[in-house]
């Protein structure tokens, strides 16, 4: 398995409008593109973005801690929440485009084993950040925080996107290592195999089709 990059978080939200507009009002946002049941919004289309799936609430954090993105200096404060309760954290460091997903912050019961388990899912070691264990994919984070994910019906994360060169492989992949697939899609502009990670969190390999031509 060897993902390319951190493609997109998406989150199950109760209230997706009211999340959309604080995110591109207090944020360097803007939608990319809008359908019946999700809204992606980001910087740039072929960088890193956040999906707001509508979903019935109250949702429950589960997993989740944080979603970093990073900007090349920092002027205000540098922690908001967006309504849904998607806490966004900014992190100043070089980036070619700003905005960008810089990591996702997840809480597991043993962190060092967690980031271990990525590594069967094609994320690569990374040096810990103050002491959390994470692991790397395309120079965006997945760091581990010692906590209890839960086992919610309602989780706020959706799933976790990486880009592939081609999803059909990473579903062969998985199967053959005995990852759980979850599902297959072949959408408008994307193919996708969805699998299970651990502590539950669903992990999206996507790959963009020719036709892929979002701003």
């Amino acid at each position: 398995m060897e993902p390319r990059t951190l493609d997109h978080v998406a989150f199950w939200v109760s209230d997706r409008e009211a999340a959309v507009d604080a995110a591109t009002d207090r944020l360097g946002l803007h939608v990319i593109d809008r359908q019946d049941t999700f809204t992606l919004i980001g910087s740039h289309a072929r960088h890193g973005k956040l999906t707001l799936f509508d979903a019935d609430g109250p949702r429950d954090p589960g997993a989740l801690k944080h979603v970093g993105l990073r900007v090349s200096s920092i002027d205000g404060p540098d922690a908001l929440t967006l309504p849904n309760e998607i806490e966004i954290r900014l992190v100043e460091a070089p980036t070619d485009v700003e905005y960008d997903l810089d990591h996702v912050a997840l809480y597991t019961a043993d962190p060092e084993v967690t980031a271990e388990a990525y590594l069967d899912y094609g994320f690569v070691p990374a040096e810990p950040r103050d002491g959390i264990p994470r692991v790397e994919v395309g120079g965006a984070f997945v760091e581990f925080h010692r906590g209890d994910p839960g086992d919610s019906e309602r989780p706020l994360l959706n799933h976790l996107a990486v880009l592939v060169d081609s999803a059909e492989d990473h579903k062969r992949d998985a199967e053959e290592v005995g990852i759980e697939v979850e599902r297959f899609v072949d959408a408008a502009n994307t193919v996708a195999v969805f699998v299970w990670g651990p502590d539950r969190v669903r992990i999206e390999y996507v790959e963009h089709k020719p036709s892929f031509s979002l701003t």
